[in-house]
């Protein structure tokens, strides 16, 4: 696959791109951390972990541009001929606003030629360890890869934007905005709420070849190890997040048809979204 790209990142590279409010959340704190002690000591406790990672724990990135249009709810890839169904939101809304699916921030072929959409997966390479019988070391370790999985999407994300696709080749953004997601476009990952269906793992491993970067799927379509991340990238300056939300029999019978799958199939991937 001479179009997927792969980045190779030392800790050290990735450690800035970091978000410190995600992992103070996935440890239960809320409101701003960095007022309490223990917040601080548990991020002292982190650094000092990336800092004895650094040199053999590496970080990874695959990422692919492909020519792209919109034709209703799917985006057509056109070097593979291929189709990436997409969900859109269904319940109605009290502001009248639009119901959004992804593809509404690609151009359709009949708007002037295709676009360009990205695809990615990131994922934390270590050497293999077991649990060493301390619970916070051992919890500590999972949420510091989680993070930095993360991070290597955001540091790759901005090199697409600047270079690789070069979109946006003057954004120079301070670190807090970059991590706000104050930039152009979007980075919509597989399993949270604007691209809910995990399933859709499958199609962007066939595109990808994840395991060039040591990613398995489960046969629920979970990546493993689990500090992994995979989704799209847009480009369009009114591209925003969303959550799908709840979708009805109607939509689950189209959707499992466009993705050549069966409606039970389907059923078991977004049961949480069906009314």
């Amino acid at each position: 696959m001479p179009d997927v790209q792969i980045q190779t990142y030392l800790v050290s590279e990735v450690a800035p791109y970091i978000s410190w409010s995600y992992f103070f959340h996935a440890w239960g704190f809320k409101g701003d951390a960095r007022r309490s002690p223990e917040a601080r000591q548990l991020q002292a406790d982190a650094r000092q972990m990336l800092d004895e990672w650094e040199g053999y724990v590496r970080t990874q990135c695959l990422y692919r541009l492909c020519q792209a249009h919109a034709e209703g709810d799917n985006l057509v890839l056109e070097e593979d001929n291929a189709i990436l169904p997409l969900l859109r939101q269904q319940a109605s809304r009290a502001d009248n606003a639009p119901l959004l699916c992804l593809s509404d921030f690609v151009r359709p072929l009949s708007a002037g030629g295709n676009d360009t959409i990205g695809l990615f997966a990131s994922s934390v390479r270590a050497p293999e360890r077991e649990n060493t019988g301390d619970p916070y070391r051992d919890l500590l370790r999972q949420t510091l890869e989680d993070r930095l999985a993360e991070a290597t999407t955001e540091r790759m994300h901005l090199y697409v934007r600047r270079v690789a696709w070069g979109y946006a080749p003057h954004e120079d953004l301070p670190m807090d905005e970059l991590l706000a997601g104050h930039f152009q476009g979007i980075r919509p990952a597989v399993g949270y709420p604007s691209l809910p269906d995990q399933s859709l793992n499958f199609l962007l491993d066939k595109w990808l070849d994840m395991s060039r970067i040591g990613i398995a799927l489960t046969e629920h379509g979970a990546m493993r190890p689990h500090c992994s991340v995979s989704g799209l990238m847009l480009a369009h300056p009114a591209a925003q997040y969303f959550a799908v939300g709840r979708i009805g029999q109607d939509q689950l019978e189209d959707y499992a048809c466009r993705r050549g799958l069966p409606v039970e199939v389907m059923r078991r991937f977004l049961a949480t979204l069906l009314e």
